[in-house]
């Protein structure tokens, strides 16, 4: 990792948080490299202890955030007592213990020792301890593929590192981070100004998109698809015809583009596609190759 920021909350709650803007990191670098930040994480955390703002970790610096917001990514998401939340670089288990709060299966996946026991103090403490769980690892190491919902709070370049192993999740995984996004990757929603949140206010959703790239037999046709992460560009050709895809776009395994006048809503499910034309007659799809 980089620079992360996470919070330091009490039995009410602290969010973690991420430093982006380069100079906001280079203060924190220089914080870290003059010994202005607290200590590192070390062995067994003591009963009473609590993070300290701005203190170092491994490769880390720390800062108080808004709860509001942890709130306001989990509704982005909607969560539900069906899905099953891993958070990665999980600080003080904030994000895992208001997951669990609304009924949720949460985990949190982190590095320092004493703010995971911290965590688990606090899940106790919130009456959670059941749903809300903790392991001191390596975001990068660890196996939270099984995650319904993956939430972060990390640098842009740690996004982009994690980012072709979220590509790799099932389909309809839903991904959500606190400030900083995923480069090309656009979200499907962004909120800011989030109510008592009074800086990193900005959530990010984006849904895994199956994969529909490929040439899919159509009927009589082919149609050609190029995917861009939840876009999708191609052609549709009939004998000596050739016709533009327009408005193609993913939502998890849900697949929409016009061609012409006809509006294709459907499903990918592996190499076949389903759904309607228009509201009205039914569509096939098989890709070919």
């Amino acid at each position: 990792m980089i620079m992360e920021l996470v919070t330091s909350r009490s039995a009410e709650g602290r969010c973690r948080m991420r430093l982006g803007s380069r100079g906001i990191s280079r203060l924190f670098r220089v914080a870290l490299a003059t010994g202005l930040a607290g200590v590192a994480a070390s062995g067994a955390a003591a009963a009473d202890y609590e993070p300290e703002p701005y203190q170092s970790g491994k490769d880390v610096v720390w800062v108080p955030t808004s709860e509001a917001l942890v709130n306001r990514m989990l509704d982005m998401v909607k969560l539900t007592p069906e899905d099953y939340l891993v958070d990665l670089g999980s600080g003080d288990g904030i994000t895992v213990i208001i997951a669990a709060k609304r009924g949720a299966r949460a985990h949190g996946i982190e590095y320092n020792p004493d703010l995971v026991a911290l965590s688990k103090r606090n899940a106790e403490r919130a009456g959670v301890a059941a749903r809300a769980t903790f392991d001191r690892g390596d975001i990068f190491e660890s196996d939270f593929s099984s995650a319904t919902v993956v939430s972060l709070f990390l640098l842009p370049e740690l996004n982009l590192r994690l980012r072709p192993t979220l590509l790799a999740m099932k389909p309809g995984t839903r991904i959500v981070s606190n400030t900083f996004d995923m480069g090309e990757w656009q979200p499907d929603e962004s909120a800011s100004r989030t109510p008592d949140c009074e800086s990193f206010c900005t959530a990010y959703r984006w849904t895994v998109p199956a994969r529909a790239e490929g040439v899919w037999r159509l009927g009589k046709a082919e149609l050609s698809l190029k995917q861009s992460f939840q876009l999708l560009q191609g052609v549709l050709r009939t004998g000596g015809e050739s016709q533009p895809l327009a408005e193609g776009r993913l939502d998890g395994v849900q697949v929409q583009f016009n061609i012409g006048e006809h509006r294709y809503v459907g499903e990918v499910r592996g190499d076949t596609m389903t759904g309607k034309v228009n509201d009205g007659p039914s569509w096939v799809a098989t890709r070919i190759r």
